[in-house]
């Protein structure tokens, strides 16, 4: 995500856990109220999105099977297609205030340059995996997270393994509404000696973004990871913020469609995800 972006890097810890106890179910009720804070500079025109479209959406991925999220479904893509084609999505997605909040994965159909422990990790349904798109201020002193007036967008990749087990991936954001001066253009597509180990990222003329949807990129680039157990963190072993791995964990995810409860991203590395808003606070 990012996670490709997004959720590549999270996907990566997973087949070192032991299994849960009972698979989670895919496609759980929803309730959809419009939440998240509101981006910088003039207002968003919305549109309200197709629930027609939506709710067939959906029910073709609760038909499809509750123990994969991997998906090669021709009618899931199908009606992918057809919402990204439509004119109801929310304009400007990527700085409109329904893109805030927490996303739940609900399927993927992941690409070739995908990682392999990505396509492995993210079929599977035995843990939830969400998508966090937040305003936070970082401190200076010790990098401390913490609410405050000087906002930062960040984008997290949570793994949930159980209520007291869960990995979480921050990356810094950048969007017309919150700039980040460090996300230059990605210049590596990642590959080592030439073999999709880390996954593919499109680079160049290839990865620029579409002209006819304006503002609807996030680009990123990952910062620090976490494991949580019942409140005892453990660091991820990925040296994110060294200067020779920096461009290899950036990326970024152009959002396709978007309503109040449904979202359609597709990644840096051609991985297409179909994500439902949650109403729990997290």
């Amino acid at each position: 995500m990012k996670i490709t972006i997004s959720f590549a890097v999270a996907a990566a810890a997973l087949t070192a856990l032991p299994d849960a106890s009972a698979l989670q179910t895919l496609l759980p009720k929803f309730q959809f109220p419009t939440f998240g804070a509101p981006a910088k500079g003039e207002p968003v025109a919305k549109k309200a999105g197709n629930v027609v479209l939506e709710d067939k959406l959906l029910a073709a991925i609760a038909a499809s099977g509750e123990d994969k999220r991997l998906s090669n479904s021709d009618e899931i893509a199908s009606l992918v297609k057809q919402l990204e084609e439509s004119s109801d999505s929310i304009s400007r997605p990527a700085i409109a205030p329904e893109v805030m909040g927490r996303w739940r994965l609900l399927t993927t159909t992941n690409a070739d340059t995908a990682s392999p422990i990505q396509r492995k990790a993210v079929d599977s349904t035995k843990y939830k995996i969400y998508q966090d798109i937040l305003l936070k201020t970082i401190s200076d002193d010790n990098n401390e997270i913490t609410s405050g007036e000087d906002e930062r967008l960040i984008v997290s990749q949570v793994v949930k393994f159980s209520d007291t087990a869960e990995l979480v991936v921050d990356a810094l954001a950048s969007t017309a509404a919150y700039p980040l001066e460090e996300l230059t253009e990605r210049k590596s597509t990642g590959k080592v000696l030439g073999v999709n180990v880390l996954g593919v990222s499109l680079v160049g003329e290839e990865a620029l973004p579409d002209e006819d949807r304006p503002d609807s990129r996030i680009d990123f680039v990952f910062d620090e990871g976490n494991f949580n157990f019942n409140g005892f963190n453990i660091p991820y072993p990925v040296p994110f913020r060294n200067p020779l791995f920096r461009d290899w964990v950036k990326g970024w995810i152009d959002v396709t469609y978007l309503s109040d409860r449904v979202r359609i991203s597709r990644g840096n590395k051609g991985t297409t995800f179909v994500l439902a808003k949650e109403t729990d606070e997290m």
